[in-house]
């Protein structure tokens, strides 16, 4: 059996196969109230009927305003539970596990009159400025975050990821390019993922396990490399991170000498400098849609899991197609088999 297609374990989560979903949004057109609807059903359960291990639903903002565009979805109401829950229950129907995305877009959210950050340059000159939070609204935002992990641990989730990348809120906390507070969220840039992280922690069963999307690296013009990153995962793996999903840039601002990669498998060395010097496991990602190079990633240790976006968005049965092809065989759902 190939790397890649053998079950992993992470506390009370256990997966069939190496294979995730990686969280895109969908910016469904019906989606404004922040709630899932039934392209969102249809999107997920296909990738789960396709033998995905993990699907990571999107980036699921904890208030209207915190969201990229009006049309992604929310977890800041109860009323958004059952429609979560709607999706989660047929996800693991087919087998498969959910985990949802939970996040603030900061400064990066387009659609609000005026979007907040931890101080008010904003991330492109042509962007809304935002308005920096006082430090009573970022505890306050702290427990946004909170309330969105307790409904999507009612809605039936196996896990939880924080956004803590590309450029979104918790980023630009740590961000010392983006932070330039004096208050205790300044002087500390880890604390406001580091409190995020406690708060969360607390609605979750103790067994669930939380994962945490980081940048390795910026590419903005003085931005963070290698070693702060793993100066901050070391921070947030002590408040209670689990995994991390290694990702890379979003932050904005102008462009410095460190470019962005654009080949496959380019962010494979940060995942594996994350778990190695933090000793947890890993998710990759970029351009792994090859089988092959996702089977690398996962038996040559660079990984312990392997995210799939744009080949997914392709081909919703990427995972049967990649462990076909990689170990010749793979379950198939019985109205398909005919198909193979």
């Amino acid at each position: 059996m190939s790397r890649l297609g053998q079950p992993f374990s992470l506390k009370s989560l256990n997966l069939k196969n190496r294979i995730v979903m990686s969280p895109m949004c969908q910016y469904s057109v019906d989606a404004e109230d922040g709630a899932p609807n039934d392209w969102h059903f249809v999107h997920y359960a296909s990738r789960a009927i396709g033998g995905t291990g993990l699907i990571m639903m999107e980036m699921t903002d904890v208030e209207p305003d915190g969201r990229i565009s009006n049309r992604d979805l929310g977890l800041w109401s109860d009323g958004h539970i059952p429609a979560f829950r709607r999706v989660i229950d047929e996800i693991h129907r087919h087998g498969a596990k959910a985990a949802i995305q939970i996040a603030h877009a900061g400064r990066k959210a387009l659609d609000a009159e005026v979007p907040v950050g931890p101080g008010d340059e904003p991330f492109a000159p042509d962007a809304k400025r935002p308005r920096a939070l006082t430090t009573e609204e970022a505890w306050q935002m702290v427990d946004k975050f909170a309330d969105a992990a307790r409904r999507a641990v009612e809605a039936g989730v196996d896990a939880i990821e924080l956004h803590g990348a590309h450029g979104y809120l918790i980023h630009q906390f740590h961000s010392p390019g983006i932070n330039k507070r004096t208050d205790a969220f300044g002087t500390d840039l880890a604390k406001f993922g580091v409190e995020v992280i406690r708060a969360v922690k607390k609605e979750m069963p103790a067994d669930m396990p939380l994962m945490m999307r980081i940048s390795a690296v910026e590419y903005m013009e003085g931005g963070y490399g290698l070693d702060h990153s793993l100066e901050l995962c070391l921070a947030y793996r002590d408040a209670g991170v689990d995994l991390f999903d290694v990702s890379s840039g979003g932050e904005g601002g102008p462009p410095g000498p460190r470019k962005p990669g654009n080949y496959p498998g380019y962010q494979l060395p940060f995942a594996r400098a994350v778990k190695e010097k933090v000793g947890v496991p890993v998710i990759a990602v970029g351009l792994l849609d090859d089988p092959a190079l996702a089977e690398h990633a996962v038996a040559g240790g660079d990984a312990d899991l392997v995210a799939i976006g744009r080949g997914m968005l392709r081909q919703p049965y990427w995972a049967v197609d990649a462990l076909r092809k990689l170990d010749g065989k793979a379950d198939v759902v019985k109205p398909y088999q005919r198909g193979y």
